[in-house]
């Protein structure tokens, strides 16, 4: 009878799947739940007081300290888009948004059957969101690779990154924002920073100023780069460590064995860390030796990070259609 129930116990323990079992990661003493059933969240950003998270289908969640949530509706002034990567993507407050009630958004929408990008201001009116400025449209995407994230530089200028849309030949041609980084002039137009990018998803700078951005790779080859204004990063023509005269190669890579998908990215406390959407962690940087120090994992997906410069935040991305939601999934979590 005892070597009958420890053959049915180990039959158990064999049937259980690699996400059933709890990652040692993915416990209260690493990270701690701030709040719960985010819905494909993208974005985060922070007031002073509250967090401001932006969702893909359309809503921004706003968080207080203690968990308390309340989901804010958006109105735009078109349809969002319903092709893969699409929606209301980048979200960034205003530098004086506390004055203005003002932010910055990215969505994707549908124009008679293709995806358009378009950069806008919102008004917040303390309880939902309205579209007041159109500030850059008619950016053709294609079924993916729509880019998408906002971040603004010390000195409060806004940049962007624009995906290729999935025709690669884009990212050299310099006459479309398509596969490159943007910010916006003091015209009130957009000008190119760097070129050659296939699907950037993350923009940081560190203390002195200096511009970092992570990429996704065609098959692998993922990369975080170091940008400077007027640089050639090289996609379709080269990716990961490959070189070409005139093009930059990155300051990291994931290589060809390896896929990180990584996403949006921050600074804290002198490292760099990047959200890895299909590698399912968070990358730990050291950008002055250009290495990779550790993978926080356990939680899945992982969208964005956010740093108030003590403490370190993140969303997982769960429940976009590629990953495997836990019950309360998603979650934005504070890294102790």
């Amino acid at each position: 009878m005892k070597r009958l129930f420890l053959f049915c116990f180990l039959l158990i323990l064999a049937g259980c799947t690699d996400q059933e079992r709890p990652s040692p990661h993915a416990n209260p003493d690493l990270a701690e739940k701030v709040t719960v059933n985010l819905i494909a969240p993208w974005s985060i950003d922070f007031d002073g007081e509250h967090f401001f998270i932006s969702e893909k289908e359309g809503s921004v969640v706003k968080v207080w300290g203690n968990g308390q949530t309340l989901r804010e509706d958006v109105f735009l002034s078109e349809s969002l888009a319903n092709v893969a990567e699409s929606g209301l993507l980048g979200f960034v407050l205003k530098k004086d948004f506390l004055k203005s009630h003002e932010a910055y958004a990215y969505y994707t929408y549908d124009l008679e059957g293709t995806p358009v990008n378009r950069i806008v201001t919102l008004h917040y009116d303390g309880t939902s969101w309205h579209e007041k400025d159109i500030l850059l449209d008619g950016i053709v995407s294609g079924p993916v690779h729509h880019g998408g994230r906002l971040a603004l530089s010390p000195n409060g200028v806004l940049y962007a990154t624009i995906g290729d849309g999935a025709n690669p030949d884009s990212a050299q041609d310099t006459d479309l924002f398509n596969g490159k980084i943007i910010r916006l002039t003091d015209g009130n137009t957009f000008e190119l920073v760097s070129i050659g990018h296939r699907n950037s998803q993350g923009l940081a700078w560190d203390e002195s100023g200096v511009l970092y951005a992570s990429e996704h790779g065609q098959s692998a080859n993922d990369e975080i780069n170091n940008i400077e204004a007027g640089n050639n990063y090289g996609w379709p023509i080269i990716e990961g460590t490959e070189l070409a005269e005139g093009m930059e190669k990155p300051l990291l890579t994931s290589g060809t064995g390896e896929t990180w998908a990584p996403s949006g990215i921050t600074f804290h406390k002198g490292l760099l860390y990047v959200a890895a959407l299909r590698g399912e962690a968070i990358l730990v940087i050291d950008p002055l030796a250009g290495k990779l120090l550790e993978k926080i994992e356990g939680y899945g997906r992982i969208r964005d990070v956010f740093s108030d410069g003590e403490s370190l935040f993140f969303i997982t991305n769960n429940t976009d259609g590629r990953g495997n939601p836990a019950e309360d999934d998603d979650v934005l979590y504070r890294l102790k």
